[in-house]
This record gives structure tokens, C-alpha cells and sequence, in this order.
């Protein structure tokens, strides 16, 4: 019997929700639930999804529902995250797990006292040269890490009439570029090098002190351009812009730059890991080669390519060399990793997937990344 999902919101990453889901055999979409009847009934009616509802504690009163996705805004993820535990359902939920450390603390010992599965999408870790670098981590191929450095530059908010509800800190938190693309970047190098920050220095700007907020609701990444006489200037108390410097356990070093604010780059994470035998950068605007950097020989890109890869690796690859694979494949890899678990019933010991302790810790770095801008010092997290 194919497992059986719902969806709550129906944004711009639930309906990635739903089609990484109908990518897999095993599973079946549902039921979804938005804010209010008429919202739902046409997402439903536009994503092909039978059931509906206009308040997602309707939705978990469904005993046939096995899993459930949280992909609202921010501040709702805690609320709705701790409904579906206490309604026995297994969650994968978007970053960030909560609105607070508390909060993410409280949701993580929940679901591990169900002993339900919990899941945070932090899908980039499933590119394919993603884990084929982490496996080349594993087996010693790029020896000792130095350091690790980078960016996630993005312009979608460029203009001071670029608006969206994750430029209110009530309904996105404290903290606007670092928790919502620097967090993908800092799981993502933790993951792939196998070593944790253990201490940063933080420095945030804004670059519009008030933006131009829309009368009428504007989708992310619509592009919708305006009248003047359709906004309403509000003020802005969350950053642009941010660096960071950090130190890692063993004494390698890092450094990080966030941009909602740079023209000409969509949505590009891009990393480089310098280690003793070798370097390798990736681009995830790039995402199916691999930069490898030597000192002693020419330097090498990797494409993706079953044949090349390691057998980690290579069983995220769907498709055969040559043809690209991107960001609904990678929410399509976790979800079926996750789908294993959901079969048995309990979650692995050991999971592949980021559980909800990984959207902890991230909280935890970010609180403490706050915190070093406030302060203007390094501290340890």
C-alpha cells in the first residue's frame, strides 16, 4: 500500500513537495491544506490533489495519513509541526524547524519521544557531486582540511520595492539572509567536511532601511513590478547582507558571505573546500560538475556521471551523463530516503537524511551568529 502524504502550504516550495512526491512510486499525495477553503480548493484544483482543507488541523483528523510536510512561512512551522507529531505523523518540515532554540528543542525531543520520523529539508545535501564529495571526504581523498570558504548570493530582493513576508522579522525571525540561505551553506559545508563551527564573528547591514511593501499579495520570485501608488513603505530590522568568520573544531578555518542584494546572481551557493591532498569547489548554479584544484598538475572538473563517481554518489544519479539534475531532484532523493523509513515504520538509527537535530543545531549557530553582531566579537557556539 503506497504511503500517504498531506502538504501544508502551497507557496512556492509545497507544490516542490508534490512533485518530488509524485516522482516516486511509493508514495501518494493526499490531502493538502492553505489558509482558508477557497485558497486550498484552488491549489488543489491547480495541483491535481483530491482532498482539501482550509485549516490543516482538519487535515490531520485523517487517520490514512502517514507523513506530513510543513512548507508554511516561518512562523507557523512550529505550530503546525507540533500538531502533526501529536497526531502521530511523521514530518519533514522547511527550515527553520521554529521561530526560536526553545522551540526547536521542544519540537526535536517530541519527535523523538513518538519515535516518529522527522525530517528538515535541507534537500542540497542530494546533489549528486554533493555526495560524491562527501564521500571523497570520507575515504581520505582530499586529506587534512584547511579551511572553507564561500557565498550564497542571491538578488531577487535587490530593489527597495522587492517585497516578500520574509522581510518581516514577526513572520521569518530575527534574523532574514543568514537563516534563510546562510543555513543552507553552513549544513551543507558541515556536512560535506564532517567538521562542526565552533566559534564565529558576525557582521550584518541592511541596505534598504525601508522597503516598499505591496497592497496586494506578490508571490516570491513572481518578479511583479508595481505602481507607486501600490505600496506602502514599512521599515526593514533584518539584514541584507552578512559575513561571517569561522573557526572550525580542529582548527581550520572559514569564511561565509550572504546576499539577498547582488544583482545578477538568482540563487547561487557556491563553496570551496581547500584540503591537504587537493581542493574542490561546487557552484549550485552549476550542480552537475564538480571543480577539482591540484598544485602539481592541471586542475580537473567532474561532471556527473555514474560511471565516475562513487556508488554513494551514483545511486542519487536518476538520469545518465549529460542530462542535468537539479533542485526537484534533490528534494525528490530525500524524500524517497525518507520514504524508506516510512515503510518500516521508525525512523534508522542512523539516518541519511538531516533529522530535526540538524535544524537545531543550525538554530543554535544562527542564535549565536546574532548574538556576534550584536556584540561585534567572536562567539563560541
Amino acid at each position: 500500500m503506497k504511503i500517504q502524504a498531506g502538504i501544508i502550504g502551497t507557496g512556492f516550495i509545497g507544490p516542490v513537495h508534490i512533485g518530488a512526491l509524485r516522482r516516486l512510486a511509493n508514495i501518494h499525495v493526499r490531502a493538502l491544506a492553505d489558509d482558508g477553503d477557497e485558497t486550498s480548493e484552488k491549489k488543489a484544483l491547480e495541483l491535481g490533489v483530491d482532498r482539501w482543507y482550509g485549516d490543516y488541523r482538519e487535515m490531520l483528523r485523517d487517520d490514512q495519513l502517514q507523513v506530513v510536510h510543513v512548507c508554511t512561512p516561518n512562523h507557523l512551522h512550529y505550530e503546525a509541526t507540533k500538531a502533526a507529531l501529536e497526531a502521530g505523523k511523521h514530518v519533514i518540515c522547511e527550515k527553520p524547524l521554529a521561530m526560536s532554540v526553545a522551540e526547536a528543542e521542544e519540537l526535536t525531543e517530541l519527535a523523538q519521544t513518538k519515535g516518529l520520523i522527522n525530517v528538515i529539508n535541507f534537500n542540497i545535501r542530494y546533489y549528486p557531486l554533493i555526495r560524491q564529495l562527501r564521500t571523497m571526504v570520507d575515504r581520505g581523498d582530499m586529506g587534512r582540511i584547511f579551511s572553507i570558504h564561500g557565498s550564497f548570493l542571491q538578488d531577487w530582493l535587490y530593489y527597495d520595492t522587492d517585497y516578500n513576508w520574509r522581510l518581516e522579522s514577526s513572520l521569518s525571525g530575527e534574523s532574514r539572509a543568514v537563516a534563510d540561505i546562510g543555513s543552507h551553506w553552513m549544513d551543507l559545508v558541515e556536512y560535506v567536511s564532517g567538521i562542526e563551527i565552533v566559534e564565529v564573528f558576525a557582521d550584518f547591514a541592511t541596505m534598504h532601511k525601508t522597503r516598499k511593501k505591496p497592497k496586494k499579495p506578490v508571490e516570491t520570485f513572481s518578479n511583479v513590478l508595481l505602481k507607486p501608488e501600490d505600496y506602502v513603505e514599512i521599515p526593514i530590522d533584518t539584514e541584507d547582507y552578512a559575513t561571517m568568520l569561522f573557526r572550525f573544531k580542529d582548527g581550520e578555518r572559514g569564511v561565509l558571505t550572504v546576499s539577498q542584494v547582488s544583482a545578477g546572481r538568482k540563487c547561487r551557493l557556491y563553496f570551496e573546500l581547500d584540503g591537504s591532498k587537493q581542493s574542490a569547489a561546487w557552484d549550485s548554479e552549476s550542480p552537475n560538475q564538480l571543480w577539482l584544484g591540484h598544485r602539481d598538475r592541471s586542475n580537473e572538473i567532474l561532471l556527473k556521471d555514474p560511471s565516475l563517481s562513487y556508488p554513494e554518489a551514483a545511486q542519487l544519479m536518476t538520469i545518465p551523463a549529460g542530462h542535468n539534475e537539479g533542485f526537484h531532484d534533490a528534494c525528490r532523493a530525500l524524500c524517497k530516503e525518507v520514504c524508506a523509513d516510512v515503510q518500516q515504520g521508525r525512523p534508522s538509527e542512523k539516518p541519511l537524511y538531516p533529522t530535526f537535530r540538524d535544524g537545531l543545531r543550525e538554530m543554535r549557530i544562527i542564535e549565536k551568529i546574532i548574538e556576534s553582531n550584536n556584540r561585534r566579537s567572536w562567539v563560541a557556539i
